[in-house]
């Protein structure tokens, strides 16, 4: 197959994370886009995959995933191929495995094994609940942990309308970006001391700990609100998604009272709605919602869009991702790169989010094809060609 590479122009010499080298045992879509995130910062991720399924994410999900990474095959079933990662592991800053508990245990690929032959590794653990507790060993996916969280009780408009959400909440917040943290305070601190660390990450933690919203409340009234009934979820009238006339929304965020003010009086006309900005009876906020529906559903959404213009007042429209994509603010941020991967075909790709002085993200890899570098990694692993071609004859390696 012909390989993804893309011609690299970023500014890789001075990369935050150059020289870093990561390992990447993770599949579908926590592990690779926290790695991911390392990758766009100038770390060398080898995104590490089994020689039967592999990676099984959907193949739109994986190659927007798993950008600036070299793909390998390794069979870790096979002493041979614990082997290999084992030499692997000797040179590399990070490893991360998003495996059930106590899989890496009986692949010798555990951080007892590998510490061991690299005290300075980082070994970072991804799994639904974590290494231990009673949930341990429970298979999940991002909707079960936002509902053992409490997450996803406090997602939508009414208590009787429960959502779900195209941007999961825990594989993404929870996995990806905290295991993301926890790698580079840990990389931090090996390069001080020259010891690695062990890191346990849980998706179902990581959700919890974001929950402070809706723990605030429970601090301050004893318990939290349903759904819709809290100040952010719906309760109040000048925080909510209003239906224009055309079937789109206005997304109303004006909780400060100059924004409140600006909204009524200069795009929506109506003065007399100014008073009622966050009076604490509900009624009074259900009438008021009720009004802002009533108006904004007789107008269209270019129609809003064009009394918006000009007035600040924390009101936007509500787009979809196809329009965010082609918006001149995110055009200009840099915020989207579109690509034509040798294999998936053209792609729209979302940049990374963190800007730095001296480092520009580009896209020097496309997604690897499954074992696309596997004897350019084993060869710097220190095998002979002969040895890696025994490794492929025998299956325990693959090449794309």
């Amino acid at each position: 197959m012909p390989p993804s590479d893309t011609t690299a122009t970023a500014n890789t010499d001075t990369a935050p994370l150059r020289g870093v080298r990561v390992l990447d045992l993770t599949r579908l879509l926590p592990g690779p886009l926290g790695t991911q995130y390392l990758a766009d910062m100038g770390a060398d991720v080898i995104k590490i995959e089994d020689t039967g399924a592999g990676d099984y994410a959907h193949p739109a999900l994986r190659a927007v995933c798993n950008r600036n990474k070299r793909g390998l095959q390794l069979d870790l079933k096979h002493p041979d191929g614990q082997a290999a990662l084992v030499a692997l592991a000797r040179t590399a800053d990070v490893l991360i495995e998003g495996f059930r508990p106590g899989v890496t245990e009986r692949l010798g690929a555990d951080y007892a094994t590998l510490s061991r032959h690299n005290p300075r590794l980082v070994y970072c653990s991804l799994s639904g609940y974590g290494q231990d507790g009673p949930l341990r060993d429970a298979a999940g996916h991002d909707i079960n942990y936002t509902g053992y969280t409490g997450v996803a009780d406090q997602i939508g408009s009414a208590p009787d309308a429960p959502a779900l959400s195209n941007l999961p909440i825990a594989d993404v917040m929870g996995g990806a970006l905290t295991a993301a943290l926890g790698i580079l305070a840990a990389l931090y601190d090996a390069q001080r001391s020259g010891r690695g660390r062990y890191l346990d990450i849980a998706l179902a933690d990581g959700a919890l700990a974001g929950a402070v919203v809706a723990l605030a409340t429970l601090n301050e009234h004893g318990a939290t609100r349903p759904a819709g009934g809290d100040a952010l979820s719906g309760a109040l009238a000048c925080y909510h998604q209003y239906r224009t006339h055309d079937g789109r929304y206005l997304a109303v965020g004006a909780l400060e009272p100059k924004f409140w003010q600006a909204f009524c009086e200069q795009v929506l006309g109506r003065p007399d709605l100014v008073q009622w900005h966050r009076d604490p009876r509900p009624s009074q906020q259900e009438s008021v919602r009720a009004e802002l529906q009533r108006i904004i559903g007789e107008q269209s959404l270019a129609y809003w869009r064009e009394r918006l213009s000009g007035v600040d007042c924390c009101v936007t429209p509500v787009l979809k991702l196809e329009e965010t994509l082609t918006h001149p603010h995110f055009i200009a941020r840099g915020m989207v790169r579109r690509t034509m991967h040798p294999v998936y075909g053209e792609m729209a790709h979302l940049a990374s989010p963190i800007r730095m002085s001296g480092h520009t993200f580009d896209i020097t890899r496309q997604a690897p094809l499954p074992g696309e570098h596997t004897r350019e990694i084993l060869r710097q692993a220190g095998y002979a060609d002969a040895a890696i071609d025994g490794l492929i004859a025998n299956g325990i390696a693959r090449t794309a």
